[in-house]
């Protein structure tokens, strides 16, 4: 009898530890989600802002001097480094570095001036620093350990990427699969969930509109489609070498022969203000959404599209402009897949949102977010394909990335650890 008690007693308690674990991050995941909500609401819509004022007011391009030269001087009057950014929030999962809690408003206030200037930077990359910065800083305040605090950390990357993106699947994904690539943090699962439901219904009480195409037809699989759309996953995967080599390159380059950060920024504005004068078009300026949608949805895109976003991102972010590299990613690669689509017979629309989720893949080395992305923001329709165009750009890359904190844990040419840095160049 006692030993059946015993039995009970030690089933109920084991019981209890998974539920008050449960309990516990589903309340301190949820209230890192409600903080980047509404942070990612404000953020959103101060982007916005910017965003539709430069594209109403030609001038605009040459505030883009003056806003560079604002953010640095506003990094050195706060004595945070200009070069902290989204590896830094990554390597502070797998260490006890520390993020700086100024990093927060730098980066949201760095960004808008980015924008407002017609710099060619994205929002997400900047709210996977904001968001993490949100969450280590909320795990300080309650005193949690290291582990919990690197899970906060999580927490607060996949909130803000939510409520920015309206994707709180993906963001799940991305966040628990993008720190270190072959091994997945299911530890993370729930709290990572619970942050990015909860940040994503707040934006969406903001009406805030999640990122969405709708994609004209999607094509009968055959074999013939699928070796071009293999073909196309390849292309995309060389592109996105490409694309991290001049982000990198350019970066160190800058670095390297310019030393004044101020100088060094005040050059790339130059060289961006010059730029979009030379093409007389904004469409490299900025997000870039409608760029995408016309290539998504309506097949339109110049053959050079994605080369000359590559220079004015490369150059933009290089010199220190704040923003993302993940929305020029997409860019980069809806207008590569437009183009190879008119080329290899396959419907530029369909194409494109090819390109669109193999270039994400590629510099990110998600490929099962990738997958998950591919249905929140097109549908499940054509999931197959993307699958497709995950699997062969994730394989096809190599070992290059955006973000050279990232650790290559599994090797993508066979079944053995490695624990290598993605490569910068």
């Amino acid at each position: 009898m006692n030993s059946a008690v015993q039995f009970v007693k030690h089933k109920a308690l084991s019981a209890s530890e998974y539920i008050l674990t449960f309990l516990k991050w589903v309340f301190l995941a949820g209230f890192t989600g409600a903080v980047c909500g509404l942070v990612g609401a404000a953020f959103d819509v101060s982007v916005d802002k910017a965003t539709g004022l430069f594209s109403a007011h030609s001038w605009m391009i040459y505030l883009l001097l003056p806003a560079g030269l604002a953010i640095i001087g506003l990094y050195e009057l706060f004595k945070v480094k200009p070069h902290v950014g989204t590896n830094d929030i990554i390597s502070s999962i797998r260490t006890s570095e520390k993020v700086p809690i100024l990093l927060v408003p730098l980066v949201f206030i760095g960004t808008v001036l980015t924008h407002l200037g017609g710099g060619s930077a994205g929002r997400e990359g900047a709210a996977l620093q904001i968001g993490g910065g949100i969450g280590q800083q909320i795990g300080r305040l309650l005193k949690l350990d290291e582990k919990d605090l690197h899970l906060m950390t999580l927490c607060g990357m996949s909130g803000l990427f939510a409520a920015l993106f309206g994707t709180p699947l993906t963001a799940t994904i991305f966040a628990i699969e993008v720190i270190s690539i072959g091994v997945v943090y299911y530890s993370a699962l729930i709290p990572c969930l619970s942050s990015s439901l909860v940040a994503y219904f707040i934006t969406r009480a903001f009406k805030i509109e999640a990122v969405s195409f709708k994609i004209p037809s999607i094509p009968q699989f055959d074999a013939l489609l699928c070796v071009k759309v293999i073909l196309l996953a390849g292309i995309c995967a060389a592109v996105s070498i490409l694309f991290c080599a001049a982000m990198h390159g350019s970066h160190k380059l800058f670095k390297k022969y310019i030393k004044n950060e101020f100088l060094r920024i005040a050059i790339g504005a130059v060289a961006i203000i010059l730029l979009t004068l030379i093409f007389s078009d904004r469409r490299y300026n900025g997000i870039g959404l409608t760029v995408i949608k016309d290539a998504i949805e309506q097949g339109k895109a110049l053959p050079y599209d994605f080369v000359l976003k590559i220079i004015f991102t490369a150059i933009t972010i290089g010199v220190g402009f704040r923003g993302g590299e993940m929305v020029p990613t997409f860019f980069i690669g809806a207008t590569l897949g437009c183009t190879l689509g008119s080329l290899l017979g396959i419907d530029p629309g369909f194409a494109a949102a090819l390109g669109f989720i193999a270039m994400f893949c590629a510099v990110m080395n998600c490929p099962i977010a990738s997958i998950i992305l591919s249905i929140e923001v097109f549908g499940a329709g054509g999931i197959l394909f993307f699958a497709i165009v995950s699997a062969v750009s994730y394989l096809l890359s190599g070992y290059y990335g955006l973000y050279t904190s990232q650790k290559i844990m599994y090797s993508k040419l066979k079944a053995e650890f490695i624990n290598i840095d993605t490569k910068p160049l």
